[in-house]
């Protein structure tokens, strides 16, 4: 066993690499349910390790894959890097066909905190259903700026999301400056637009806000007390686009945790995963 606590494997996907992080099997446990991690954005994979250890406690097993760009997934994004949700949609799919033979005969759960929740859920609209048993979504939302509680943060923050779309059309890259790492021009392109609009973007010529209304795969929607980027209401008109999805609806105190740092005192969340993964057929 190397001196981490998981082993560092990757998706080829043309010139990028995708990292994906392999967790021990729990303790105790045979056949587990497997847990797809995907993390918000600029944020690495390796962050997520206490959630990764509360996971594995609570008995399921676990994978952490890095967003393209981010962390162990190379290369970062330059002014070269046009992608956007498209190719963060098909990363999802890549790396599910990639565990497959990890993921053959148990329940696989698919978990996206932030942009990684958007990913997954489009994965599932977009690509299909038959690779995923449940869809966990932790702190996930459009950031459509009608949606935020007090009117100083409606004011602050569409036009705050809406000039970091236009410095990273006007560099071909996101630098990174104050919020979400460096980021391709076009993450940032159809993110921007979910918060002028509060709709998912076109992908490939698809309606992706109609595809999201027809999922049918099980879903476990958390939002978390304090969240400045994803409060509950961002969560809550998401689940009412899944009209097709039975959805599961949960918000959790967590004292002192935000939108990141409920990671760090995630077992609460992890045994909430952990019932939902029992539930599924």
């Amino acid at each position: 066993m190397p001196t981490e606590d998981f082993v560092q494997e990757y998706v080829d996907r043309g010139t990028d690499r995708i990292g994906m992080q392999i967790y021990p099997e729990p303790d105790g446990v045979t056949d587990a349910p497997v847990v797809v991690v995907w993390p918000a954005m600029g944020v690495r994979a390796r962050y997520y390790r206490p959630f990764a250890a509360a996971l594995r406690e609570a008995g399921l097993a676990v994978v952490v894959a890095d967003l393209r760009g981010t962390g162990a997934s190379t290369p970062p994004p330059s002014r070269s890097s046009g992608y956007g949700y498209a190719e963060l949609i098909a990363d999802v799919g890549a790396v599910q066909e990639a565990l497959k033979p990890r993921l053959d005969g148990r329940r696989r759960i698919l978990l996206g905190h932030s942009l990684g929740g958007q990913a997954t859920l489009l994965h599932l609209a977009l690509d299909g259903e038959s690779d995923v048993d449940g869809l966990a979504l932790v702190a996930v939302g459009l950031p459509y700026w009608r949606l935020y509680p007090d009117l100083l943060r409606r004011l602050v923050v569409g036009p705050y999301i809406q000039a970091i779309a236009g410095v990273s059309a006007l560099l071909r890259v996101w630098p990174g400056w104050g919020f979400g790492g460096r980021q391709a021009r076009g993450v940032m392109r159809d993110w921007a637009y979910t918060a002028r609009t509060g709709r998912f973007p076109v992908v490939e010529g698809v309606d992706a806000e109609a595809a999201v209304r027809q999922v049918r795969t099980p879903v476990l929607a958390i939002s978390i007390d304090h969240d400045q980027y994803t409060p509950h209401e961002t969560l809550d008109d998401l689940c009412a686009k899944l009209e097709r999805a039975e959805v599961e609806r949960h918000r959790v105190t967590l004292p002192g945790a935000d939108h990141f740092t409920w990671v760090r005192a995630s077992a609460t969340i992890a045994a909430q995963v952990a019932t939902f993964a029992r539930t599924l057929p």
